[in-house]
């Protein structure tokens, strides 16, 4: 069900209820409600696409310095975006988090196969063709090349729809998003970009007469710098490509030293600050369950005194340590607080969570642990959760103890606890079933009588009207830690005789674990702990290089519990899909271009986003988890939309006559406005991502600098790193033995004719 629209039929259903009452002056509050966090952290991510949009039109209106092509161009958003409502009511798919993200992020992409046609057009129109044969032509020559950078995302997309288990079911939809989104702006750029252009684009003559003008034509002069700049680094990369690997091969290794330098650790979601968390307290083993209710209400008054700050609390008194419905203890409570909304505190919700605890820890022997609420709007155990397993309990709880002292030996690592502690106090009925038997009793008999004295039970029920009342029954004046009074319990034989249990059984008084846990048949013990200012990826690799040093007793093993156990699994997924995306897209290419080379020559544009990539979440403090994940999976279609621009360009020259270097030089010219445009269209459309400080904007900033990093890197060092690899490819192709010409020679361009100079690609023709 949707979240949403269930607290919208709750809160109906509470309003309905207190007006019924409302004699009796019954009132509902809502202790807790995740669609409101939901709700915000949509409405951001709405902004958020709505202010990528305005960027990307500034963009096109910067470079393209015409309001008619930077209109034809934005109309492919509206286009896209809207059908792609469509096809998310045919698949059933709402407007949540991941969907509306996907679309924000699929901004960039729908104006790229737009961007691509409309500059061919204008350069047929350059070329002196009319409006309309401009249109079809431009359409038709670029078809090609517009098609293979839309399948290259629909196929690095795609494998991460069909992965299974939490990962699936975050990104599933917004994966299908984005598929759906892309081919239907493929579909537009065929369609209504070269319509429109066959009807109102025209060439542009600036002038200095107009503001936009002269604004123009100062940008054109600069980018015609930059231009002559970039082919003079091209020339020398064309005839230096060894020195050129090496500086690539020395930029990779510095960007993934910034794991093991620890300039980026590794997480499963990064926290949002969701203004909620709860708070466990805890009380020696035997605390009575009055005594927990006093201090509860202590630390409630402690709470709730920080005014301005929280603004309420719910608490369940004798609630289970581990959360879990159906389990309780007397001396656990779990307390809920709710802050005031982000935007009227000056302190984060960590902040404040490290200020209550403090003040909750000085109420003599009382525990307090806080639990942040995670992005699914349950309350985190920890980040850590290491389970010790074996067949021998005592070597598991000795190795559970070595592993505590380990975790807590690791810098930020705080609340280190094991799920099973000593010192309960516990009194043990051992019975001797030849006694029980001799004095006429049974094992169902003596267990259900103990389990009423110990525990209470709950046999009847009271009913008034339509309410019903659990009735509790349990001994009076029994206190279970004194011997005599366990012994003195009395039974009623099959011959109508009092017995005392004493009279048949042992009572032995001691202390014990708080808990008995198995996994997979054998014993098993939890080790928790917080994090603080450290992914908690990180801490765990510190742990594995400590426990190799210092090992756990033998017959133990550890086992991953917990954001660990789901941070691997997301990893092992991830990376298949990576993987996946890669073979595809080179699979997709060959096809394409009937080609094993080429493409070959495309996938290197993919270590190149690398490098930027970790860059920018080192810079920007941000965590490898599995939305910075996502980030580069997305950037193995984006970056190589550039190596595909420039590779066709250079084969289709080649088949006009240029050389290899001509045909790159030229490929390099002519391309460097179209990548620098569908580039900085993706880089601005991540900006307000990147930079958001809006509900929820945590766990998605790490995707946006990784994208804003990998696309720059890319944009730059593919426009370089690319030529250089094609040239030396296609240098070393005659010196290879015959298996290899043969992969290549299908698409071998065929030097025909005179080599004459291709038109220029410019939007404007510049006019003194």
């Amino acid at each position: 069900a949707n979240a949403v629209d269930v607290s919208k039929l709750v809160r109906a259903e509470v309003a309905k209820i207190e007006k019924d009452y409302a004699g009796i002056g019954l009132r509902f509050d809502i202790a807790q409600d995740g669609s409101l966090f939901t709700l915000d952290a949509a409405h951001a991510v709405q902004e958020d696409l709505m202010i990528a949009i305005v960027l990307v039109a500034l963009v096109m209106l910067v470079f393209l310095h015409s309001f008619r092509n930077s209109f034809i161009v934005m109309v492919s958003i509206p286009a896209s975006l809207i059908s792609t409502f469509g096809l998310m009511y045919l698949f059933g798919f709402s407007l949540n988090l991941m969907t509306l993200l996907g679309l924000s992020l699929a901004v960039g992409i729908w104006v790229d196969d737009s961007i691509v046609v409309l500059e061919n057009i204008y350069r047929r129109l350059e070329m002196g063709d009319d409006q309309r044969t401009a249109a079809i032509k431009g359409r038709d020559e670029i078809g090609f090349t517009a098609l293979s950078i839309t399948l290259v995302d629909v196929v690095v997309f795609l494998p991460l729809s069909f992965v299974g288990g939490i990962v699936g079911n975050i990104f599933r939809e917004f994966a299908l998003v984005i598929v759906g989104s892309t081919l239907i702006s493929l579909l537009v750029s065929f369609t209504i970009t070269p319509v429109l252009a066959s009807r109102i684009t025209k060439l542009e003559h600036m002038t200095k007469d107009t503001l936009m003008g002269r604004f123009s034509l100062w940008f054109e002069a600069q980018f015609n710098r930059f231009v002559e700049w970039y082919l003079s680094i091209l020339k020398w990369a064309l005839g230096n490509g060894w020195k050129v690997a090496a500086l690539v091969v020395v930029l990779l290794i510095g960007s993934f030293s910034l794991f093991p330098l620890g300039f980026i650790g590794g997480e499963f979601i990064t926290q949002s600050d969701r203004g909620e968390f709860s708070v466990a307290l805890e009380l020696p083993p035997g605390a009575k369950f009055e005594q927990t209710n006093a201090v509860t209400l202590q630390a409630e008054r402690i709470i709730m005194d920080m005014q301005g700050e929280v603004e309420k609390v719910s608490t369940t008194v004798g609630a289970s340590a581990d959360g879990f419905v159906g389990q309780s203890a007397n001396n656990i409570t779990d307390i809920t607080v709710a802050l005031v909304p982000k935007d009227k505190r000056t302190r984060s919700t960590a902040e404040i969570q490290q200020d209550i605890k403090l003040k909750l820890l000085r109420i003599p022997g009382l525990k307090a642990r806080v639990n942040e609420i995670g992005i699914f709007g349950t309350a985190n155990q920890t980040p850590i959760q290491l389970g010790v397993g074996g067949t021998d309990p005592d070597s598991v709880r000795k190795g559970a103890n070595h592993l505590a002292d380990i975790v807590r030996s690791i810098k930020g690592t705080t609340d280190v606890r094991l799920s099973s502690e000593d010192g309960k106090p516990e009194t043990r009925v051992e019975i001797d079933r030849q006694k029980m038997a001799a004095v006429g009793l049974t094992v169902a008999e003596v267990g259900g009588a103990l389990r009423v004295a110990l525990a209470g039970d709950t046999d009847a029920k009271f009913r008034d009207g339509q309410n019903e009342y659990d009735i509790r029954i349990g001994l009076d004046e029994f206190d279970r830690s004194k011997t005599a009074n366990v012994g003195g319990l009395t039974f009623v034989n099959n011959r109508g005789q009092l017995i005392e249990l004493q009279q048949f059984a042992s009572i032995i008084t001691g202390s014990g674990p708080t808990k008995l846990q198995r996994a997979d048949r054998n014993s098993n013990i939890l080790v928790y702990s917080q994090v603080a200012g450290k992914p908690s990826g990180s801490i765990w690799a510190e742990v594995q290089q400590a426990v190799a040093k210092s090992p756990l007793p033998g017959g133990t093993r550890i086992s991953l519990y917990g954001d660990l156990k789901s941070q691997s699994e997301a990893n092992s997924s991830l990376g298949l899909a990576f993987l996946a995306g890669i073979l595809f897209m080179y699979m997709i290419m060959v096809a394409l271009y009937d080609s094993y080379l080429w493409p070959l020559v495309v996938l290197f544009s993919i270590p190149l986003a690398v490098i930027g990539a970790f860059l920018a979440l080192a810079l920007a403090a941000k965590s490898m988890n599995i939305f910075t994940i996502l980030g580069f999976l997305m950037l193995i279609g984006l970056v190589a939309k550039n190596a595909i621009l420039l590779v066709d360009f250079t084969n289709k020259s080649r088949e006009e006559g240029f050389s290899t270097f001509d045909a790159l030089i030229e490929s390099g010219k002519e391309r460097l406005r179209p990548i620098l445009m569908t580039t900085l269209t993706m880089i601005l459309g991540m900006l307000p991502i990147a930079l958001s400080q809006s509900a929820g904007s945590e766990w998605k900033t790490g995707l946006a600098w990784a994208l804003i990093g990998g696309l720059t890197s890319s944009m730059f060092l593919t426009l370089v790193v690319v030529p250089t690899v094609y040239i030396t490819f296609d240098g070393l192709k005659s010196s290879i033995p015959a298996f290899f010409r043969r992969l290549v020679k299908r698409s071998e361009p065929a030097p025909q004719g005179v080599p004459q100079p291709l038109a220029g690609a410019r939007f404007s023709e510049v006019k003194p």
